[in-house]
């Protein structure tokens, strides 16, 4: 069931083709602590069709984009040149640390007034009035 669910998911993990792809071209640049793995074309050869090298991951579990810390996204996307594992990069106070999209799950943000925040909607204040056509 393995080698079928490998063969026809993009979902879960990579694909036979992906992995295959990988195993030929590609060459291993490093991990994220979410167990996700980044790859480039072997010796940084540049795609005559693209212009650059290739950058892809291989997500550990779920295919999830929005699973991609900042420093990965950067260098997958061809912002930096350097990926996160050859550079010491500290971050910012300010920054916060990485949290995974949770739009459509119970833990969804749902700001006050939202319908599903707490099943019911809050009455409208005074500064807002109806509008009733006339006549």
């Amino acid at each position: 069931m393995s080698f079928i669910v490998r063969l026809f998911t993009w979902w879960n993990r990579a694909t036979l083709s992906t992995g295959l792809w990988t195993l030929l071209y590609g060459e291993r640049v490093g991990e994220d602590e979410f167990g996700n793995v980044y790859y480039r074309t072997r010796g940084g050869k540049i795609d005559p069709a693209l212009g650059f090298e290739r950058r892809w991951v291989i997500y550990k579990g779920y295919a999830e984009g929005s699973g991609t810390p900042t420093g990965w996204y950067g260098w997958l996307h061809h912002t930096v040149d350097t990926p996160p594992t050859q550079e010491d990069y500290k971050p910012k106070e300010w920054q916060l640390p990485f949290q995974e999209n949770k739009t459509g799950a119970a833990q969804a943000y749902r700001p006050p007034g939202s319908i599903l925040s707490s099943g019911q909607r809050p009455p409208a204040y005074g500064d807002y009035n109806a509008w009733r056509p006339e006549g």
